[in-house]
């Protein structure tokens, strides 16, 4: 394929963490690696903290509510305009809008841009709460748009109920390379240690139902230790969990990226106990890679990624006693805890940059040979069946 010069428009806060920023920012520097120009436009509330070259602030987001936790984004005429001469700056073979189904810029950029045009949805969210948060004002929008990617068939139903429009399915990248060479932590790791990272003061993480299952793992494990990681205001959270849950727990605050993969390689096995708005699940994926066994409530996006419990332990979503049953019989069976942890890692490998970095430029490819939707929906159809017999 040829040399392509992309842009890429991402609907949150730059330096705000988030799954779709990292997806973004890795793909970036995958198709830089492979030879193509890119510039990504995003919000950045500190421009002074921008590192990467090929970024271009949009300006300050603010914060709204959306999907069960809070987005930050920009939207109205300074973010138009800056969009505007984003576009009209550069000669892009491919535009790539991400999440155009939000009040951000991907929303501002796919009105304001002509040619080819690429979308990727990432949130799954019922129907209702769609039409309520967007209305029926993007519908000409999304028709304008000459080739789709869901990151799942939760996200690509979630499409397809709210725009009757198909979608090509790609998971979220991850860098393999980058889990090598480190090493997990000997004050975290032990051999009955529980992971848990999140933006735990988002209800929608679970963190509470996490806690739920304490008690009961500690009576039949007494050495259970638990790890909670990820932002969060650690004081004001910490007051409302009960003394004997909280002398089992440990805080570790944020992690850098080294530290993240250091606490896969630590713990005995790694807890998600979402309870809704997910629609894949990078770090499950990233546990994954890691070789760490993943117990995950039984959310659609969480049965996929985990091949219907064949590559990670399912429970019933928002049940603390069924995750507290599902733990207990995988720290008492080391054998089968190994087993689920091979095979993640054997799946994740389906999640490497060099794969899904290739799935996204056949896409490219799809769009730039024209605007035949029809054609395009069809070429989805065939992709995703590939994919299921795969």
């Amino acid at each position: 394929m040829r040399k392509l010069k992309v842009g890429i428009v991402c609907p949150y806060g730059w330096d705000t963490p988030g799954g779709v920023g990292i997806h973004i920012k890795e793909l970036a520097e995958w198709l830089i690696s492979h030879g193509h120009e890119v510039s990504v436009l995003a919000p950045v509330s500190d421009e002074s903290l921008v590192t990467e070259p090929w970024l271009v602030s949009a300006g300050r987001p603010v914060a709204i509510p959306f999907n069960g936790a809070v987005a930050r984004v920009i939207f109205g005429p300074l973010a138009s305009s800056r969009v505007k001469q984003w576009i009209a700056a550069n000669d892009f073979d491919v535009l790539h809008l991400h999440e155009p189904a939000i009040p951000s810029l991907s929303v501002l950029a796919g009105w304001a841009a002509e040619g080819s045009i690429v979308a990727t949805f990432h949130a799954a969210t019922n129907k209702q709460k769609t039409l309520n948060a967007i209305g029926t004002i993007l519908d000409p929008l999304v028709e304008r748009i000459s080739a789709k990617i869901a990151v799942s068939e939760t996200a690509r139903e979630t499409l397809k109920d709210r725009f009757h429009t198909e979608a090509v399915v790609i998971p979220n990248g991850i860098y393999s390379g980058k889990f090598d060479g480190i090493e997990s932590n000997s004050e975290w790791s032990g051999p009955n240690t529980i992971g848990f990272l999140g933006r735990f003061e988002e209800s929608r993480k679970g963190l509470d139902v996490f806690l739920g299952a304490i008690p009961k793992i500690v009576k039949a494990f007494p050495d259970a230790k638990f790890l909670v990681a990820g932002p969060g205001d650690i004081e004001s959270v910490s007051k409302k969990i009960p003394l004997d849950v909280r002398k089992h727990l440990t805080f570790l605050g944020r992690l850098t990226e080294e530290e993240k993969v250091a606490f896969f390689k630590s713990i005995s096995m790694y807890v998600a106990p979402n309870t809704g708005g997910e629609s894949f699940g990078i770090i499950l994926a990233e546990a994954m890679t890691c070789g760490t066994s993943l117990v995950a409530s039984d959310l659609p996006a969480f049965k996929a990624l985990l091949s219907q419990g064949a590559a990670g332990a399912l429970f019933k979503s928002e049940d603390s006693s069924e995750l507290a049953k599902v733990v207990i019989d995988l720290l008492g069976n080391d054998e089968k805890r190994l087993a689920l942890a091979i095979a993640g890692r054997e799946k994740a490998k389906s999640f490497d940059w060099e794969v899904v970095g290739d799935q996204i430029l056949s896409v490219y490819e799809m769009a730039l040979v024209g605007n035949d939707g029809v054609k395009l929906a069809s070429e989805g159809r065939r992709w995703n069946r590939k994919r299921a017999n795969d």
